[in-house]
């Protein structure tokens, strides 16, 4: 059985309902209130995935795509309109993802696995590296976390607290230490240790961007030198409810690090959820994980079909 046969549909159904009532509700009064494809059926259908934070590009392609496919069927009733503009959406989310079965049981002759985690503060990075490192546990990976935002005074502390609740080591050093040097060791250690997993914590903010960018790719030429092909995922953690800014943050952290993947978290606090289609259309960088909620089992993998699925979900009559 898959990994996705035991998916937690409802959990993922619930952490959408912000997302669902704005976007999914709004498209589907424009549906029954218009019946039909005009220009102000458009132009209301394009101001409703903007204000979900779909993004303009997205929002353009989905549009493009429906007038195309209204060109040669007319779509005269509300029904079929309505299954036209859902499956439009979902398209656009599948060309641009790539799921993966179950990125838990990862295989790999790497060991340690070096997973790189970077974001810039508040966004939930350190709850996402305390579920990352839960949800490897499970699934029988042995795994160490390194604690390299020494910048901030209270990352280790908030760490090591998920590291206790994940059943998993930590590596950590003084406030103010050399933060290439705590990766350095956590990596070396890992070796030594015959680790599967490492997670790797980064500063979310110094005195000034550039201070950070480089100091993130000072880390990652670090870890090279204890592994020579890590790190082999670096995974950045965007905040939901932040929207469209999320991705200026993937712009400059890819260029400065080159990103493997995507962290999106708090999508059960926001009803700016739309901003997965943005980023997977925007980016090209795989979105690998969502967070729907504060409990340690609610970072999930993402799966396009399962996350459609519980957006569109038909209300029962």
């Amino acid at each position: 059985m898959g990994f996705f046969d035991t998916f937690k549909l409802s959990r993922l159904k619930e952490g959408l309902t912000k997302t669902r009532d704005s976007l999914v509700a709004k498209v589907n009064r424009l549906v029954f209130a218009k019946g039909k494809i005009d220009k102000e059926f458009l132009d209301q259908l394009e101001e409703i995935l903007i204000s979900c934070d779909v993004g303009v590009d997205a929002s353009s392609r989905i549009l493009d795509n429906i007038k195309e496919k209204a060109k040669s069927h007319k779509y005269e009733s509300p029904e079929e309109l309505d299954e036209l503009v859902r499956s439009e959406i979902a398209e656009n989310l599948f060309q641009t993802s790539h799921d993966v079965d179950d990125p838990f049981q990862l295989v790999s002759q790497n060991k340690p696995y070096v997973i790189m985690v970077v974001g810039v503060n508040g966004v939930g990075k350190t709850t996402t590296i305390g579920k990352l490192a839960y949800n490897y546990k499970s699934s029988g990976k042995k795994v160490l976390i390194g604690a390299a935002d020494t910048f901030r005074a209270a990352a280790n502390e908030q760490l090591e607290v998920w590291a206790k609740r994940a059943d998993v080591q930590i590596i950590q050093q003084m406030q103010g230490s050399d933060p290439a040097a705590v990766a350095f060791d956590t990596v070396q250690a890992a070796k030594a240790r015959e680790t599967d997993i490492v997670i790797i914590d980064t500063a979310g903010r110094l005195h000034t961007k550039t201070n950070l960018m480089e100091e993130l790719k000072k880390i990652k030429r670090v870890i090279t030198k204890v592994v020579s092909d890590a790190p082999h995922e670096v995974l950045l953690v965007i905040d939901a409810t932040t929207g469209q800014n999320a991705i200026q943050q993937a712009k400059q952290f890819n260029d400065a690090v080159g990103l493997t993947g995507i962290v999106v978290t708090k999508l059960d606090g926001t009803a700016k959820g739309g901003v997965i289609f943005a980023i997977c259309n925007a980016l090209k960088i795989p979105v690998r994980f969502i967070g729907v909620g504060e409990k340690i089992d609610d970072l999930q993998p993402f799966n396009s079909k399962k996350f459609v699925e519980a957006l569109f979900e038909k209300e029962q009559p």
